[in-house]
């Protein structure tokens, strides 16, 4: 049992300790990802350790390296519990009406169509986005148009396909490919009943994974893009999809900071998103961010639609004069700006081995 305890503490800390190297191979990044799981993990051996590890110089390298990084990832996860307190200040006056968006990477692979249409049609979204959408889900989508008669359309059967359906009246609307001509990223300006303009962005990089990319440039470079992009747009600006990442990944604070929004999650819950099937693997992949003029009034998980991700649904509404959220934007600092530059480089000049 001791040679247990001992095995499973080290490979603990040796998982806590990979996002710390800067290297984006997915070894390294996918590791970010699991940090409640391992936090989790660690309070259990970390006690069991205290019986088992006879040999007391070995117990207190190994329990001391064990409860900084248990101290570490429990001061990240608090911000996003509720018992994190951000500002939330709710305007009262000038608001626009409130805007509910669902999105939802709906697994390319998942046939269970009417399991999401129905959910789009109890909930009456102003606007929802899908992703992984083949031409098979453009044509099952097609129920909804006369309801969502605005629409985007990338079909690609790659599962990066991209769908933007809104009710919302339609300014501007155009497809990006900013790292890769077959990873499209959704950009639209809309407009409310009552006036308001805001900027919607769908996202969906790749992921770092040992099944998919070898590393996570292309990811960080698209969405790196997207952030300095929207970074001093006027307007509003909300921006969702699957991210493919965590938002206390270093690349995910630098798309925060870069793009001057706010991080959704902050004070409101981790609200895993992937995957549906596994509970204790869950982590939340399907991020939301969005402009000080932007106030959540819901943010939600709701359930399976047969994908392997949950839908995400957000309630909000918009106040271009109060600016008391101003606090919640953090900005670059100088070597963060040329670190982001060259990010959009590297990946802009990766080619996928697996598309």
């Amino acid at each position: 049992m001791a040679s247990i305890i001992l095995i499973l503490s080290i490979l603990l800390i040796i998982v806590s300790g990979l996002p710390f190297i800067q290297n984006q191979h997915w070894v390294f990044r996918v590791s970010e990802f699991t940090k409640l799981q391992v936090v989790i993990l660690q309070l259990p051996i970390f006690f069991a350790a205290f019986f088992y590890i006879e040999n007391i110089t070995t117990l207190w390298i190994i329990q001391s390296t064990q409860l900084v990084l248990m101290i570490y990832h429990i001061y990240i996860l608090f911000r996003y519990t509720k018992f994190w307190k951000s500002t939330k200040t709710v305007p009262t006056e000038n608001n626009s009406e409130t805007i509910k968006i669902i999105a939802c990477n709906i697994y390319q692979f998942n046939t269970e169509y009417n399991r999401f249409i129905d959910l789009i049609r109890t909930e009456k979204p102003a606007a929802f986005l899908t992703m992984e959408s083949d031409s098979n889900w453009e044509k099952a989508l097609r129920v909804l148009e006369d309801d969502y008669p605005n629409c985007e359309k990338v079909t690609i059967d790659n599962t990066y396909g991209m769908h933007f359906y809104t009710k919302l009246k339609i300014i501007s609307i155009k497809t990006h490919y900013f790292v890769a001509d077959d990873l499209p990223s959704i950009e639209a300006e809309l407009e409310t009943k009552d006036g308001f303009r805001f900027v919607f962005f769908g996202v969906h990089p790749p992921p770092p994974s040992p099944t998919e990319e070898e590393n996570s440039k292309e990811r960080d470079g698209d969405l790196l893009s997207i952030a300095k992009k929207v970074a001093d747009y006027k307007l509003p600006v909300f921006v969702t999809g699957d991210f493919n990442n965590v938002a206390w990944a270093k690349s995910s604070i630098l798309f925060r900071k870069t793009s001057k929004l706010i991080d959704a999650r902050i004070g409101r819950g981790i609200l895993a998103t992937f995957h549906a099937k596994y509970w204790f693997f869950r982590v939340p992949l399907d991020l939301v961010f969005h402009s000080p003029a932007i106030f959540i009034d819901q943010l939600h998980i709701y359930p399976s639609v047969g994908s392997d991700h949950f839908p995400v649904g957000c309630i909000f509404f918009i106040n271009n004069e109060n600016n008391k959220q101003e606090s919640r934007v953090d900005t670059l600092e100088t070597h963060e700006l040329e670190e982001v530059t060259e990010i959009i480089e590297e990946g802009i000049e990766q080619e996928s081995d697996t598309r």
